[in-house]
């Protein structure tokens, strides 16, 4: 009967902190996911650059 009780007291508690959840809208959404899409297209071209240029600098010294 107690762990019932801790149980229900956990489930209410969940449901209390779900409704302090805040959803952004679309256009936030929207806008967030260009800048992360951005962001890592030109994060992958500065190390694909970086890449090619390290192995270029070692293979002329070796």
């Amino acid at each position: 009967m107690e762990e019932a009780k801790k149980k229900s007291s956990v489930v209410k508690a969940l449901r209390a902190e779900f409704k302090k959840i805040i959803w952004p809208d679309k256009k936030t959404v929207g806008k967030q996911t260009v800048a992360v899409i951005s962001v890592s297209v030109c994060l992958g071209l500065i190390i694909g650059v970086l890449d090619m240029l390290i192995k270029y600098l070692i293979s002329f010294i070796v």
